[in-house]
């Protein structure tokens, strides 16, 4: 091949290779500018009119924690525990003692109180004894017509005054009951009991007696009741979370499983010490923060406390029941404000429909009326106004998400009939085009 024939090769392959760069380039500016070939438009989309539950629900997140607990401190003023009368995993019942304190000084001041008021006793039998024969003296003195008047006034006055000794004596006797009465409790008290059915599940032998008292608990008990759940929500949830709503509880520790609840409480004041505001969420937004209780229901035997759960709280007024539920996206509004959707019925052609709204959820709206299961919505009406598309319209293609591509044309036998696409023509001019370069090819040869 010559050198000029090289040259003129080289100059047709770089136009060639330029041509096909450009011809790349003004596909992406038509896709880009909405000028592109049909196959790149988007097609309408519907999808069958259908039931589904649909409500309102918030989630939260909390962590399980027992109906009851009690917590024994060591009172520094009862002195060292002398001895520990439950271990750890015991069942324990209101009542059942728990450890006790040294009481060998309470229980010698009560010994000595129990003695004194024996005594005392004693010389209040000694009183009346002397009394009662004091009295009966002075009955006989009445008697004796030879006993003077001053001789019955002296054994008066002796009675007289056995009677103020009894008085005093009777104090004495009460006062050292009280004693004892006062010693007892203290003696009682020196035996912790349990004040709740349930578990234990901590007892610290380790813990050393001081003024201040002690900051962890000798016992820990925690009740065999149902758990509950704690935790806290944001002021948009509760407004919307009242007494008594049900929640379903899911324990991080089981994948598959599923509590019921209800709400118990929430809280009208802020948790912690957030003076009324915290940063809640990373939204740049501050939110306060309240806390509420969960009430769980059935056997809660596979759950301890301080598993972290999720939290679905239903708030919805409504019952949780199937109805007509639609994609929002698929709402259009007139107009006047008023909400409509665009079926396409059973002769392929376009209807608008107005509807009344139910209830909604973040993703569905709810259908009161208006709409019937099965039929076909459209869930894209915002390209009808570009395809050109009105009431009455014959829909001439669309794309059911749940089965593919229809067209409004069928065949006899039902199948659908697929309008050709302008790229399908494009291989019967590809000979032409490559006879074309294969003559210049020559040429330049």
């Amino acid at each position: 091949m010559s050198k000029k024939a090289k040259i003129w090769t080289g100059v047709i392959v770089l136009a060639v290779v330029l041509l096909g760069a450009g011809g790349f380039l003004l596909k992406d500016i038509l896709l880009m500018s909405g000028h592109a070939s049909e196959e790149f438009e988007e097609p309408v989309t519907v999808q069958p009119v259908a039931l589904q539950e649909l409500g309102e629900t918030i989630l939260v997140t909390g962590q399980i924690i027992p109906s009851d607990e009690q917590k024994v401190y060591h009172e520094a003023e009862n002195g060292e525990v002398k001895e520990f009368l439950v271990a750890e995993n015991d069942k324990v019942e209101a009542g059942t003692p728990l450890f006790t304190y040294d009481d060998s000084a309470i229980i010698s001041e009560f010994n000595k109180a129990v003695r004194t008021r024996d005594l005392t006793n004693k010389r209040l039998r000694i009183a009346n004894d002397e009394l009662a024969a004091s009295q009966k003296q002075l009955r006989d003195m009445k008697k004796n017509p030879e006993v003077t008047k001053e001789e019955i006034n002296a054994a008066s006055k002796e009675i007289v005054g056995l009677e103020m000794e009894i008085e005093g004596i009777r104090d004495e006797v009460s006062s050292a009951q009280q004693s004892i009465d006062e010693l007892a409790v203290q003696k009682e008290k020196l035996t912790v009991k349990s004040k709740i059915d349930g578990t234990v599940v901590k007892v610290n032998k380790n813990i050393e007696p001081s003024e201040n008292g002690s900051s962890e608990p000798v016992v820990h008990i925690i009740s065999s009741g149902p758990f509950k759940v704690i935790g806290s929500m944001s002021e948009f949830d509760t407004v919307k979370v009242k007494h008594g709503q049900p929640v379903v509880i899911r324990p991080k520790v089981y994948k598959d499983r599923t509590w019921d609840g209800t709400i118990e409480s929430v809280s009208h004041f802020p948790e912690g010490d957030q003076g009324g505001m915290e940063d809640y969420g990373g939204g740049g937004g501050n939110v306060t923060m309240y806390p509420f209780t969960v009430t769980l229901a059935g056997d809660t035997a596979d759950l301890r406390q301080g598993f972290h759960v999720s939290l679905e709280i239903n708030v919805s007024d409504l019952e949780q029941s199937e109805q007509i539920a639609i994609p929002h996206m698929a709402l259009d509004m007139d107009e006047d404000g008023n909400e409509f959707v665009w079926v396409i019925n059973n002769d392929n052609m376009l209807e608008k429909r107005t509807i009344v709204l139910g209830e909604m959820s973040d993703e569905f709206a709810g259908v009161a009326e208006g709409l019937e299961p099965g039929e076909l919505l459209v869930t894209n009406p915002y390209i009808l106004p570009d395809k050109g598309l009105e009431e009455g319209s014959k829909v001439p293609d669309y794309v059911n998400e749940s089965e593919g591509m229809q067209d409004a044309e069928t065949t006899e036998e039902g199948t659908v009939e697929e309008a050709p696409e302008e790229s399908e023509e494009a291989p019967a001019d590809e000979p032409a085009e490559s006879e074309a370069e294969d003559s210049e090819h020559d040429e330049a040869q």
